[in-house]
């Protein structure tokens, strides 16, 4: 058996002297730069990390060095070289679905996610932003509960009752004054998304932030769904229209990818 004494006098990896810190960091503020759109300044991303801003310069222009992050009018905004390596993963489904995104966000004036199932959560794996001043944005990567979320509902009701009620949580977290909290009112949702294949968030997850969404099974039994969200003052008495749009859409995107193989 050995020893703890024998065990404290063997030598380290080499992996194991990797700064774990600063990774950690570095992730922090690349999240902090992705979520913004436009490009965020350094006093920004300390504020929103809680890191010193001479950390903060010192890890961005490291960063910048490797392409991961370059410099925008408004600020810093993630670079080409993880733009790359995002590409690299991106399914030949994502690849073929994305002319789709752009054409209903140019028709509706709205952002439109691309969205996939991640156990039980989702996240958004492709945006076309709306190229409008007040609209709805969130990053790529970011990740959202299932059961309070447009595209989220709808991937839930399109599948059996008794894998969705697997997926859920214990306990439904109330994030809003509409959030659902119980199986049987989502129960009771599930049954109209399931007849109209539309699914809706009415400020379920954010206050003042609405969606629409769609699900959609790949042949490879992966669960995507696309999502219009848009600020609730353009969304209430406008859900008939955004659901015809969106159902169009998702009805190319599965003619396209099945006729690609």
């Amino acid at each position: 058996m050995t020893t703890t004494n024998e065990q404290e006098k063997t030598p380290k990896a080499p992996n194991q002297s990797i700064d774990v810190q600063s990774i950690s960091r570095a992730a922090a503020i690349l999240e902090a730069i992705g979520e913004s759109s436009k490009g965020i300044s350094l006093s920004q991303i300390a504020l929103i990390t809680g890191l010193s801003r001479s950390t903060v310069h010192r890890i961005v222009v490291a960063l910048s060095r490797q392409e991961f992050v370059r410099t925008a009018r408004d600020g810093y905004k993630l670079g080409p070289a993880l733009l790359r390596l995002a590409s690299l993963n991106r399914s030949s489904f994502e690849i073929d679905a994305h002319p789709f995104l752009v054409q209903l966000s140019l028709e509706l004036r709205e952002t439109v996610d691309l969205s996939a199932m991640t156990g039980q959560t989702i996240t958004f794996v492709d945006q076309v932003i709306a190229q409008r001043r007040l609209r709805a944005v969130s990053g790529i990567g970011t990740t959202f509960p299932l059961y309070c979320t447009a595209p989220g509902k709808a991937i839930l009701a399109a599948m059996e009752p008794s894998a969705a009620k697997a997926l859920l949580p214990a306990h439904l977290e109330r994030l809003t004054p509409s959030t659902p909290t119980t199986w049987s009112a989502l129960e009771e949702e599930f049954e109209t998304i399931r007849k109209t294949g539309i699914a809706f968030d009415r400020e379920e997850h954010t206050l003042g932030i609405c969606a629409v969404g769609k699900a959609i099974r790949t042949k490879n039994d992966h669960w995507f769904a696309v999502s219009v969200p848009l600020p609730s003052q353009r969304f209430y008495e406008q859900e008939q229209r955004l659901a015809e749009a969106l159902t169009k859409s998702v009805e190319s995107i599965i003619d396209a990818t099945e006729a690609s193989g």
